[in-house]
């Protein structure tokens, strides 16, 4: 009988997948598909490990024996998802491993924005000290709006309620049992928010949700922040928004391109921006990689997933 392949599609990957102790089974490294996919590895790929990079559907079809794509992240926005399923391949991801950290740095973002710490530590070390300050708004009372309530969104609406923040949210399923209030629309949400916090998943149905009207609606007093992915902005009209003054901020930690484009925001004030770093911490590193691993080993072993995307939020 064959042994089972486990393709690893992203070479990051490969010595965390080498290293492993797995049941019997037949590590391929992403070169082996550089010239197509083989009769022998067409024959024998069961499983395909990502890092949730864009997973072209002709690989996936290609692979006929293919039964569980293992995703490294949390998200999978380049993972097409419903042709997973018609296929009746199983996805895995890392659901829950970091939404405290995430939640951590969207209200990190949104302190160094309104507390304005960059330029603060700048004024300090040239010696200008407060030449130029002026008071800033004190973040009880504001409004704040959470664009889904997932695990992340939970998580920085928790946090953010003990700075004593009016938190709301929205998002395209109700959820009975959640403390906030919902919003019946994301427009309505934009307009009533002072600060506007996007930590939903990104999928085929919310690219480029946050578009001109939404951010006229958030309004010259407004702050935006995206912990979730950058393909939830039209970044073209939010950097022109951020330059007329549209909006009165933005604080981001994901980006349409990444690497970013550092030409298109070294001229664009009132951003806070960091590269990607939202839930890279070292304890969330170390659980990622468990979760891949043990998730990998169930199928292999005929044992129930640790975390299907049937269950994630």
């Amino acid at each position: 009988m064959t042994r089972p392949a486990v393709l690893v599609h992203n070479a990051a990957l490969l010595p965390r997948l080498a290293a492993a102790d797995l049941p019997d089974c037949r590590i391929v490294p992403p070169e082996a598909i550089a010239d197509g996919v083989s009769d022998d590895l067409a024959a024998s790929v069961e499983v395909l490990v990502s890092a949730g990079e864009p997973l072209p559907n002709s690989l996936v079809d290609a692979l006929p024996r293919l039964k569980l794509v293992a995703c490294f992240a949390t998200g999978y926005a380049g993972i097409d998802l419903a042709h997973l399923r018609a296929r009746g391949i199983r996805l895995t991801t890392a659901a829950g491993v970091n939404a405290h950290d995430v939640a951590d740095h969207a209200v990190a973002l949104l302190l160094g924005l309104q507390h304005g710490v960059i330029a603060a530590d700048r004024a300090v070390r040239e010696g200008r000290w407060r030449d130029g300050v002026t008071p800033r708004p004190s973040l009880r009372r504001q409004r704040v709006g959470i664009v889904g309530l997932g695990r992340i969104g939970l998580a920085t609406a928790v946090r953010l309620s003990a700075h004593e923040m009016d938190v709301r949210w929205w998002g395209p399923r109700e959820k009975p049992d959640a403390p906030f209030a919902r919003s019946d629309s994301l427009a309505t949400l934009a307009h009533w928010s002072q600060v506007l916090i996007l930590t939903g998943r990104a999928d085929a149905r919310n690219t480029v949700q946050i578009n001109a009207e939404i951010l006229h609606l958030l309004g010259p007093a407004g702050f935006l922040v995206n912990v979730s992915r950058g393909t939830l902005v039209d970044e073209d009209v939010l950097i022109a928004a951020l330059t007329a003054g549209t909006i009165a901020g933005a604080a981001l930690d994901v980006f349409c391109e990444e690497p970013v484009r550092s030409a298109a925001w070294s001229s664009v004030p009132n951003v806070v921006l960091s590269p990607h770093l939202g839930g890279y911490t070292q304890e969330a590193g170390r659980e990622m990689g468990w979760q891949l691993h043990e998730n990998v080993r169930r199928y292999l072993c005929g044992e129930p997933l640790l975390t299907p995307t049937d269950d994630v939020c």
